[in-house]
């Protein structure tokens, strides 16, 4: 992170109290590559841009978010207003512990996780999510097939390991409750929906990306 960077955000944080969100994402081009025989490599990162913006939009109209931070190689259409956190490519867990320890000597103890890839999120669903962490500590809104993680809530000043991967809804709660935090578990629609197989697409609806899939 640059000087520049930690700069602004520390006096953003300073004017601002509530959560700060870390939105994940890879280099648009290395997105979704699953879906390549579905769509052309234009119309993917078209899809990735479109529903990063979804999710920036979401956490940006949530009550309880005062701070938007994007976690990623690249700034791309990331709007200039935005900081984003280098991710160096380690893995997205290691991104992640950075960006959390980071944001936690900058004194912002509630953090909101989310991926990308989350075109149906709402403003309401983040802020369910944050309130269902304030009560024990921890929340997470595991994904429709019920074991990985589509967003978590840590309101703690402790150091978290991230776990995203295989299994990862049972490993994030356990790790919570080794830090002796009471999980919450949050299950909506928005928060459930993500887009990882060609037979996610049908769930979108006619979206203007959608002239752009392969026949």
């Amino acid at each position: 992170m640059s000087l520049t960077v930690q700069g602004d955000l520390t006096r953003a944080l300073a004017r601002r109290r509530g959560a700060c969100a870390l939105i994940a994402i890879k280099a648009r081009s290395r997105c979704k590559t699953r879906l390549a025989g579905a769509l052309d490599d234009r119309a993917r990162v078209e899809l990735v841009r479109s529903m990063l913006a979804a999710v920036v939009a979401a956490v940006g109209n949530a009550q309880a978010v005062h701070q938007t931070i994007i976690v990623s190689p690249e700034r791309d259409q990331v709007p200039a207003e935005i900081p984003v956190l280098a991710d160096t490519g380690e893995s997205l867990n290691v991104a992640l512990a950075q960006a959390h320890g980071m944001l936690r000597e900058l004194g912002c103890g509630e953090i909101v996780v989310l991926p990308a890839d989350l075109p149906g999120i709402t403003a309401a669903e983040i802020d369910t999510l944050v309130s269902a962490a304030r009560t024990g500590g921890f929340s997470i809104a595991p994904d429709a097939g019920g074991t990985g993680t589509n967003a978590l809530c840590i309101v703690s000043i402790q150091p978290f390991e991230f776990q995203f991967g295989p299994d990862s809804q049972h490993l994030h709660l356990q790790e919570a409750r080794r830090l002796g935090l009471t999980p919450q578990i949050v299950r909506l629609p928005g928060l459930e929906l993500d887009i990882d197989s060609p037979s996610d697409l049908d769930l979108l609806g006619e979206q203007p990306w959608r002239i752009l899939r392969r026949a």
